[in-house]
């Protein structure tokens, strides 16, 4: 028998990350989920809850939720036509100028015998130069994720003023806080801290600088009916793509 977590029990980590991006996603027309993306997945499937419907969500791996009948091409030429409004993605290493790593760590001139491999680049860099609102994830909030300068760029934050880009990073939300990014500054401010979290814990966890206000708020927790919601109906949709993701956090 399918289980659901109780709407009175309390708020996780993961659900603060959940509600703080999908925060960032109301209004939007197309949101598109890549593979590996269970926190995004669920921000994205429950804007479209609280849409009625009204945005449209494209999760690859999904049968569901995946309209895409050749998988990453289809994702690719969409985003290249202007009709995808946002996109996530992540990194095994993250810096303050939102460049992202996901090919390894160690001497980038000896790469192919790097200390760690990550699973690769895939189509990051190109969505990241033409999704208008791309939004950075990591769980693992500590200086070997967030450094000061990636060992290897699969995907620049920013380019030249002569480039034409009109895509690019708008947050970065991790397991302990939410980052907004100022493209014109490639610099990262201290939007909000989860709740039981302090700015400083935050600034010791981070290896890279960044902006932040003398008081720091706190990231929102979902309301009543948002949390109802995502533990009934979202769980149950990203339980068929991210079944142990489900299972783990909803019971379902």
């Amino acid at each position: 028998m399918t289980t659901v977590a109780s709407a009175t029990s309390a708020v996780s980590t993961t659900e603060i990350m959940i509600g703080a991006i999908a925060e960032m996603l109301a209004g939007l027309s197309h949101i598109a989920v890549g593979a590996s993306s269970p926190i995004p997945g669920s921000a994205a499937l429950l804007t479209r809850a609280r849409s009625g419907g009204r945005t449209r969500v494209s999760v690859l791996g999904s049968r569901e939720n995946n309209p895409f009948t050749d998988g990453g091409r289809e994702l690719f030429d969409c985003a290249g036509q202007g009709r995808i409004d946002a996109f996530f993605l992540s990194g095994g290493q993250i810096d303050g100028g939102a460049n992202i790593n996901l090919v390894g760590v160690g001497d980038v001139g000896d790469y192919p015998r790097a200390e760690a491999r990550f699973p690769g680049s895939f189509g990051s860099s190109y969505l990241y130069f033409v999704v208008p609102r791309v939004i950075l994830f990591r769980e693992e909030h500590t200086p070997r994720t967030l450094v000061e300068e990636v060992d290897f760029v699969s995907a620049p934050g920013t380019s030249p003023p002569e480039v034409y880009r009109p895509g690019g990073p708008h947050a970065l939300v991790t397991s302990l806080c939410v980052f907004s990014f100022d493209r014109n500054r490639a610099r990262f401010t201290l939007q909000s801290v989860h709740p039981g979290v302090t700015a400083a814990a935050v600034r010791a966890a981070t290896a890279f600088d960044y902006d932040a206000s003398a008081e720091v708020p706190q990231t929102p927790r979902l309301d009543a009916e948002g949390l109802a919601l995502l533990r009934s109906t979202v769980a149950r949709e990203v339980a068929e793509t991210y079944p142990d993701f489900a299972r783990r956090h909803w019971g379902v």
